[in-house]
């Protein structure tokens, strides 16, 4: 390879576009025989080399580092910040394992978001661990770094030390709010009185003596709550509020695709499609959320006509788009029309169907009675059905009386892997019952007997069903 010119290979690394993995070996390789150690110059040659993520070109990427300034401070963060999560975490773990105790706020803004970003099991610990280190450091005065722990700690399921950073801060941003509301309506656990809290706080941020003021962000996870609660009062206040002091929900597509949601999910379908109307600009999750509002009020036809104009609009339906408008067909008994949906999907719209698309043709097929084609379009998927499709039939072949396919059916349900978990072992227990009350609908009691029996060999115990109410006094009473 023929030296270039100094800084010829430069312009290469500010291009926005991705550059090609050999190129950017190429650029790597001028840099070396140019001599060309400028921080500013390896940190864009790192970025480049993380955009496009493969193990030889993270390898490639901590060379960087390694090769020009293994004590520069700024390229361990660029590393951290552009690595993918896994890479980074490791990254981290490394550095401080081989004494390199140098960190400043980035490195901890950098390093916690990676773990906010990570599934392992092992991050909270290791979150945990790093907000030790931010306090000996002395960072937590750092609004970003307080920030970015609050989303760490949200997004792993651990709202109350989220809480326990936000109230201790002495400065809170719009962002800050936004990551604590967010981190509250995003918990699956609990997730009705955590979207309470969440309305709470946004009554707080409103009263905020420092003035700090609502984003559109806000204003999305604020009608995700009231979604969830069903709260149509509070989500009707904050349509005024927002029509008040931002702008009209049709010119933002984000908030006019929450009030969309928020309508439909409590109850006002025709308020969800008043706003649908007036937007301006849809997205895909504005049709999929007005496609789901038109299903679930049992207007499938509407909801199906809604795909032509999706398409029409030039907006490319998604897997979720198509599990409302399968919902749809569910609702309304429109089985032809579900199935041909069904088939449209690779040929129309070039979207391979995902096991929750066979599940709802199953489910389709079940509540209409067609017990024998809902079993052969199981047994003839391109994948191995799961227990939720089994489960659907089942419950299918209790609600039209047939013994004989309920009999294989559960058969091959109870067949499956055993229970690991205490989830599991409630799932099992329903397949029982459900069987169990097959026969006892037939009449055919020694078969109900046996099940029982069986359930008992195998120590397979029932959970009493129960249903909660909200009192006037907002208590929460358990029946």
């Amino acid at each position: 390879m023929h030296s270039l010119p100094r800084f010829s290979c430069l312009p290469l690394l500010n291009l926005k576009s991705p550059i090609p993995s050999h190129h950017i070996k190429q650029i790597h390789a001028q840099l070396i025989i140019n001599g060309l150690k400028e921080p500013s110059f390896l940190a864009k040659l790192i970025e480049n080399y993380c955009f496009s993520p493969s193990p030889q070109n993270t390898k490639y990427a901590q060379l960087v580092n390694k090769q020009f300034d293994t004590q520069s401070l700024f390229l361990f963060n660029t590393l951290l910040r552009c690595s993918q999560p896994k890479v980074s975490i490791i990254t981290f773990a490394n550095w401080v394992s081989k004494g390199h105790l140098v960190f400043d706020d980035f490195t901890f803004i950098f390093v916690l978001g990676a773990c906010a970003r990570s599934h392992s099991l092992s991050t909270l610990w290791l979150g945990r661990q790093i907000h030790v280190k931010a306090l000996k450091f002395g960072v937590m005065s750092n609004l970003l770094v307080e920030t970015t722990l609050i989303h760490f700690y949200a997004k792993n399921k651990d709202i109350l030390s989220a809480r326990r950073v936000f109230d201790e801060m002495t400065e809170r941003s719009s962002v800050t709010w936004n990551a604590i509301i967010k981190g509250y309506c995003s918990q699956k656990e609990r997730a009705k009185e955590c979207c309470r809290e969440a309305l709470v706080l946004f009554r707080d941020m409103l009263n905020d003596v420092s003035g700090v003021k609502p984003t559109d962000t806000t204003m999305v996870c604020v009608l995700s709550a009231c979604s969830q609660l069903g709260e149509l009062y509070s989500g009707a206040c904050i349509h005024g509020f927002i029509e008040k002091t931002f702008f009209r929900p049709e010119n933002d597509v984000f908030i006019g695709t929450g009030f969309v949601d928020m309508y439909a999910k409590c109850g006002c379908i025709n308020s969800a499609l008043c706003v649908f109307r007036l937007m301006r600009v849809k997205n895909v999750l504005t049709w999929t959320a007005m496609g789901t509002g038109l299903a679930v009020h049992g207007r499938g036809e509407e909801a199906l006509e809604l795909l032509d104009a999706m398409e029409g609009s030039g907006v490319k339906p998604n897997p979720v788009t198509f599990t409302s408008l399968f919902s749809a067909c569910c609702h309304a008994g429109l089985v032809e029309q579900g199935l041909h949906l069904f088939h449209s999907m690779g040929s129309r719209f070039c979207l391979k169907p995902q096991i929750q698309h066979y599940g709802c043709i199953v489910d389709l097929l079940g509540r209409a009675g067609h017990l024998n084609e809902a079993y052969d379009f199981i047994i003839e998927m391109p994948m191995k059905p799961d227990a939720i499709l089994w489960r659907s039939l089942l419950s299918a072949c209790n609600v039209h009386g047939d013994v004989v396919m309920a009999e294989k059916v559960g058969k091959i349900l109870l067949r499956l892997k055993p229970p690991n978990s205490y989830v599991d072992m409630a799932t099992t227990s329903e397949d029982y019952v459900a069987l169990s009350n097959v026969y006892a609908s037939a009449g055919r009691w020694q078969q109900v007997e046996m099940v029982r029996k069986k359930m008992k060999l195998k120590r397979v115990e029932t959970e009493p069903g129960g249903s909660s109410i909200q009192t006037i006094s907002n208590h929460l009473d358990r029946l």
